[in-house]
């Protein structure tokens, strides 16, 4: 069948999408998280899937497991990694209010990654209405934690992965409209300092400060930084009132590496940093960490078929390793052909500028539906 005469339809899909995009759900909002795995939940019934509603952990929302009628249902198949949970804060949405302009839609998490995500429900969904039996069973998987590591759900991702011969995985297109065929490693730190506390005023000379110690450590982190693997503090928590010496602070750093040996060997040298300083303690613990992926022939095979895809459709799909981690680094490191970052075009991702391009919502629902009809 020609792909370009799929009705897909710009305006009716950015209809569709704005209520997931107007359903604010981040990460550490697990009832925000859950409502949005109803609004899901919903259109991927309406689309033809068996549902599965899984309960969260860990303080997290729930996922959503979608498994679509075939002949072969229950057979080793395509699965398609999606998460719904977002960086941006309840109340987002009056700062960056879903709206149109020209070819462009903002709102918060459309680029990372709900477009995505609707767009392969979307192409699910008119391949269904259009009679078209896809040679392999497709699965879908939509969890609530990506965008701190995925505590919660890697066991359910991997064991996914394993059950099926392809991944796909609808994360933001690169700059250039390309796909990511791997990914860096990635580790996140848990930083803490604990002092003594004391009156910040006439006894300021009997505390310790637990502030004063993290920050000069937190110096001494970012500036562990070299080409072969970075390192970043984004979070800080100290403090209560300002009449008292802080006697503990939590911080949290992530490192990056292209190579796994690299990454390990930063991850050797913060655990090293513990210490302790005038009487204040400083630890480190080892969080989260994403394996790196590198492309394998698995993988660069599949890269193919989505590159004659797309050439069917009338552009060019480059392929790159990237920075950033996704739940593709799980199901890459698997071994399991995997093929991230399909889904929209755009830019500001994690921002008040956060937006799509929205011609780029018929063209990956023609990318990800010509998958699904040519992987066997």
């Amino acid at each position: 069948m020609n792909l370009n005469a799929l009705p897909f339809d710009a305006d009716t899909m950015l209809k569709g999408l704005k209520p997931w995009i107007e359903c604010e759900s981040p990460t550490f909002d697990a009832a925000a998280v859950d409502r949005m795995m109803d609004l899901a939940s919903y259109d991927l019934a309406a689309a033809g899937a068996e549902i599965e509603r899984i309960p969260g952990r860990m303080g997290f929302g729930g996922s959503v497991r979608a498994r679509f009628p075939h002949k072969d249902f229950g057979k080793p198949g395509i699965f398609i990694s999606g998460h719904l949970d977002t960086v941006h804060p309840v109340g987002t949405l009056e700062k960056l209010p879903f709206r149109r302009e020209g070819n462009k839609a903002y709102g918060p998490g459309i680029q990372d990654m709900k477009g995505g995500n609707f767009v392969a429900v979307e192409a699910i969904r008119q391949l269904a209405l259009a009679a078209i039996d896809c040679p392999l069973p497709v699965t879908v998987l939509f969890t609530p934690d990506e965008e701190v590591g995925t505590p919660s759900t890697r066991e359910l991702i991997e064991m996914e992965a394993r059950k099926n011969k392809y991944v796909l995985v609808p994360e933001p297109a690169r700059p250039d409209g390309g796909a990511v065929t791997g990914r860096y490693a990635i580790a996140r730190f848990n930083l803490k300092t604990e002092g003594r506390p004391s009156h910040a005023g006439w006894a300021l000379g009997e505390g310790r400060s637990a502030i004063a110690l993290m920050a000069k450590k937190l110096l001494q982190v970012e500036k562990m930084t070299t080409d072969d693997c970075t390192f970043s503090v984004g979070v800080i928590r100290a403090g209560q009132w300002v009449n008292c010496v802080s006697s503990e602070c939590h911080a949290e750093a992530l490192s990056m590496a292209k190579r796994q040996d690299d990454l390990d060997r930063g991850v050797e040298a913060m655990l090293a940093m513990a210490t302790e300083e005038n009487d204040v303690r400083f630890e480190v613990t080892r969080g989260v960490t994403r394996p790196v992926w590198e492309p394998d022939a698995g993988t660069l095979a599949l890269y193919e078929i989505g590159r004659q895809v797309a050439a069917d459709i009338g552009f060019d799909l480059t392929h790159a390793s990237a920075g950033g981690g996704s739940d593709g680094n799980f199901t890459g490191a698997l071994g399991i052909p995997t093929l991230d970052s399909i889904g929209v075009r755009g830019a500001g991702l994690h921002t008040l500028n956060e937006h799509i391009e929205i011609d780029s919502l018929v063209e990956r629902a023609r990318l990800m539906a010509g998958l699904l009809m040519r992987l066997k």
